[in-house]
This record gives structure tokens, C-alpha cells and sequence, in this order.
């Protein structure tokens, strides 16, 4: 959850994974302003029964549907799932909260599903927390679909050193890309950022609130301040935690997000560096038995089965950014390392896995699918493959270590629907909206919250000091904070330091 997927090489899922423009080219020229407000939806109803079917269990199901097009409602419709946890004490019910873990491609009905997880008991006890699997996502129905073997088509060369090992990248991404097309083709054109915020309206029409209540993480950062912008006027409160830069393109977002995961990891390599008991600890130098681990594992991959791939730089570098979403996720990569050093790349392969959501039986959700479809309709970036590798020495400039893993991806260059570009966002006349950033977050790097916030026409930041991705729940100071506004609407601050 709350991450930023990766095609070709990486490119990682984050939540709204962009990428694309030079670092001094923040302003992308494909967002559509929103010259005239979107009307609010009106009627429909939700049928909620027991999701389990025990009188005991507070969890209730529904399913709503909604167009493909709204614009032309005939072409054919999809049926959304959601989830509620009811407020526990009903007599301080303030109404409901929509939520999204973010992605893009994630379902969102695990947030109530598991309300104690990620929220506070004061929360639970107020909200009727509703998550739902976004268009094209999760258990909401048709879902994307294109492929069931990752290996196949997420573990080749980063680094390719022959004309023939770069066809090779540029060959997968066009043989995903027609399997996707093959296997969802009549839905990819519709299930866009732009779309899935007026799924929200509806949603919120469908509940019978005039305003209702929004906490999004990460990419549904982006999706919260879309439907903040088409919709004001039924923006009761919002949360956007582990923010994104609302500003930046396809390519600079990517060279953000590639700055920030190397930040990430040299502190990594420098705390292992500075303990005698890490495990990859190399008599005081893990920055150089990385460097040189990772040469290793391009001439010499290591053999983790015979049913799957080879341990090469590939996998190393997803298994590498899966740690970084969080530092309590070091530890095992401190451990994978050093037995990859030593020719075991078990470890490795298992945060692979981890990143993908690769079950035990072998078996893979949908969130990279409908990752790779969101992201190429949002916004496609370079429309060649010369273009994007022409930003290969930029990301090696911001990233000397990990950049090279976010680039190789030519899935948006081959994308076969056409885009539906996001609007730019302002979230104007929506009030005061709560953004939360992170000073050690990778994937979402603290100056992207920042922007976020200074976007927003009226942006509240909390800067939250942990190294991890997203910060509500880090410590008593963000929790309380947001939610306190949550419950009143009322926000004291500017800027505020937890």
C-alpha cells in the first residue's frame, strides 16, 4: 500500500508515481485547468449488508455502480466496491470519511477492513471510515488485467550494455502492454485520476451527505486534491499524508522520487556503515560492498529456484526501494545483502515479492496493471523511447546509485489508450485542507508535500520528522493534530513541526 509501482525497471509505485520533465522544468503542460466547477452529483442510494454475513462483525458491503464515461453514460459501466466500519459510538458519529491508500491501483476496502491499523481510536469511534477499490481496481468490477508470470516481464537488465539488451526492455514493454490491451482493452480508457474523483461525488451522493470527509495517503494525496478541485463545495475536511507534487510532470517526478529513495538509502549504507553488529556492516564500508555486490549480481546473478528468475540488479534494486519505504524495514535488508554477499539471495527475492504482493502460492493482485493503466492516462510522459532515455544521465545525477532503476520503462511510450490528462490542481474554495509530509519519505519526498500544501489555496503542512513513507500514526502530535481538525474542521496552524 501507498507506494509507487515500477515498470521495466523500476519506476516505483508510491502512491502517484510521476515522472518525467528536466529538473528545471517543474510546471507540466498537460494538466487541464478547471475553468468551470463540476456540479456536485444528486440521488442514488447503498444497498449495506453484513460483508460476512455475522451479526457480530460491524463491517458492511455494498456495491455501486457507476459509467465508464460520464460524459456518455451508455458505453458500459463499473460496479465499485466499498467497505464501511461504522462509527463505534454512534452518538458521536460526525459522518463520513471516505479513504485511499493510495497506489495509483491499490483497492482501498483494507482501510476499514482494518480501521485499527491505520487510524485512531478517536477516528474509529466518530467516522464511518468508507474505503472503496477505485475503477479498474481490486474486487470493483471489470478490473485490470494483463499478465500473471511479474517475472517474466519485471526482471530484466536495467543496464542494458548492447543494442540487443536494450530491445529487450523496449520488447517487454510492448508485449505487457498487449496483453494488457488484449485482456482489458475496453476498460483502460476510463479509469483515469480525473474519473475515479467523480466516483467519489457519486459515492458521496449515493451516502446522502452534502459534505463529507476525505484522508488519503500518498497517491490518494493526488486523488483527494483532483476531487478537492472538481467539487469544493462538498469538501467537509480532507487529509493529504505523504503528499505529492501537484505541479510536476511525468519525468520530474520521477527524478524526485529517485532523489529521494538514494537519500533514503545513503543513510541506510552510512548507519550500516557506523554499526559493527549490522550484518552488511564490510569492516566499516557497505557503500562499497554494495557497489560492488551490485556489479556482482549483473555478471553473476544468483539461481533463488528453478521456477523463477535469476537474483540480478533487477530484483536487488526493487528489493532495495521496498525497504526504504520504512526504516523498520532495514533490518532485513541489512540481512539480505550480506547473504546475497554470500550467495544466497533469498532475502532479496522475498522483498522483491513483498513489493509486487506476491502471495505464497505464486498469485499476484492487480495493483501494478492498474498502476501502469492510471499512470499512462494521467499523464504519458515522453512519447519516445529516444526521449526518455535522453533523462538517463539526469537520474544518475540525482540518484548515482539507485537512479539507473527508474528508468528502462517504456510501457507510457507504447500505451494504447489515449490520455486522459489530470486537471491542475488547486483546491480552490474547498478550505482549509491538512497536508502531511515527512522528512525522511522516499517515495514522497518532504519538498513534494511541501508544494502540495503551497498549491493548495489554503494548505495547512504538517512536517513530520521519522524516515518513513506517510506520517499520520508516526507519533501523538500528527495524530492528534489531524484529528482534531477532522472532527471540528478547525486548524490553527500554517505549518506545524511533529
Amino acid at each position: 500500500m501507498r507506494r509507487c509501482l515500477a515498470i521495466g525497471a523500476l519506476l516505483l509505485m508510491v502512491s502517484a508515481c510521476s515522472s518525467g520533465a528536466t529538473s528545471s522544468d517543474t510546471t507540466p503542460d498537460t494538466r487541464i485547468p478547471v475553468s468551470t466547477l463540476y456540479a456536485p452529483a444528486e440521488g442514488g442510494t447503498l444497498a449495506w449488508k453484513s460483508c460476512s454475513g455475522d451479526s457480530l462483525d460491524p463491517l458492511q458491503c455494498a456495491r455501486l455502480s457507476v459509467p465508464f464515461d460520464y460524459n456518455n453514460p451508455s458505453k458500459g459501466s463499473f460496479s465499485l466496491k466499498l467497505v464501511k466500519h461504522p462509527a463505534k459510538i454512534r452518538t458521536k458519529r460526525v459522518g463520513s470519511m471516505l479513504v485511499n491508500p493510495g497506489g495509483p491501483g491499490f483497492g482501498g476496502t483494507d482501510l476499514p477492513e482494518n480501521a485499527e491499523s491505520y487510524f485512531s481510536t478517536t477516528l474509529i469511534d466518530t467516522f464511518d471510515i468508507i474505503g472503496w477499490d477505485p475503477r479498474g481496481t481490486g474486487e470493483s468490477t471489470p478490473a485490470v488485467d494483463c499478465v500473471d508470470n511479474y517475472d517474466k516481464y519485471f526482471t530484466d537488465d536495467p543496464t542494458p550494455e548492447t543494442e540487443a539488451e536494450h530491445q529487450v526492455l523496449i520488447d517487454v514493454s510492448k508485449a505487457f502492454n498487449a496483453e494488457c490491451e488484449k485482456r482489458s482493452g475496453e476498460i483502460l480508457p476510463y479509469i483515469s485520476t480525473n474519473a475515479t474523483a467523480r466516483d467519489m461525488d457519486t459515492i458521496r451522493a449515493a451516502l446522502g451527505e452534502e459534505k463529507i470527509t476525505f484522508f488519503g495517503f500518498s497517491y490518494g494525496s493526488e486523488l483527494g486534491a483532483t476531487w478537492a478541485t472538481m467539487f469544493p463545495s462538498t469538501v467537509r475536511a480532507a487529509v493529504l499524508d505523504g503528499a505529492t507534487d501537484p505541479t510536476s510532470n511525468y519525468m520530474q517526478g520521477g527524478l524526485d522520487q529517485a532523489k529521494g529513495f538514494e537519500t533514503e538509502f545513503t543513510k541506510f549504507l552510512a548507519q550500516c556503515s557506523a554499526n559493527k553488529k549490522c550484518p552488511f556492516y564490510n569492516n566499516g564500508d557497505a557503500e562499497g560492498a554494495f557497489d560492488e555486490l551490485i556489479k556482482e549480481l549483473d555478471e553473476r546473478p544468483l539461481v533463488f529456484s528453478k521456477t523463477r528468475a535469476l537474483v540480478n540488479q533487477a530484483i536487488t534494486y526493487v528489493a532495495v526501494s521496498q525497504a526504504m519505504y520504512s526504516s523498520t524495514m532495514w533490518p532485513e535488508l541489512e540481512v539480505a545483502l550480506r547473504d546475497a554477499q554470500e550467495g544466497d539471495g533469498a532475502g532479496l527475492m522475498s522483498l522483491f515479492d513483498s513489493y509486487y504482493q506476491r502471495t505464497p502460492d505464486g498469485k499476484y493482485g492487480n495493483e501494478l496493471e492498474a498502476f501502469n493503466a492510471i499512470m499512462c492516462l494521467d499523464d504519458p510522459g515522453p512519447k519516445t523511447v529516444e526521449e526518455t532515455d535522453s533523462y538517463i544521465p539526469k537520474f544518475l545525477e540525482v540518484a548515482p546509485r539507485l537512479g539507473i532503476s527508474f528508468t528502462g520503462g517504456y510501457t507510457c511510450v507504447f500505451w494504447p489508450a489515449k490520455p486522459d490528462p489530470r486537471i491542475e490542481i488547486t483546491g480552490k474554495g474547498a478550505g482549509p485542507i491538512i497536508v502531511v509530509g515527512t522528512t525522511g519519505d522516499a517515495a514522497t519526498p518532504l519538498a513534494s508535500s511541501q508544494k502540495m500544501a503551497s498549491t493548495l489555496e489554503d494548505g495547512r503542512l504538517i512536517v513530520v520528522s521519522e524516515d518513513r513513507h506517510t506520517g499520520y500514526g508516526a507519533n501523538d502530535c500528527v495524530v492528534s493534530a489531524v484529528d482534531n481538525y477532522l472532527i471540528t474542521t478547525k486548524v490553527s496552524f500554517a505549518e506545524k513541526a511533529c
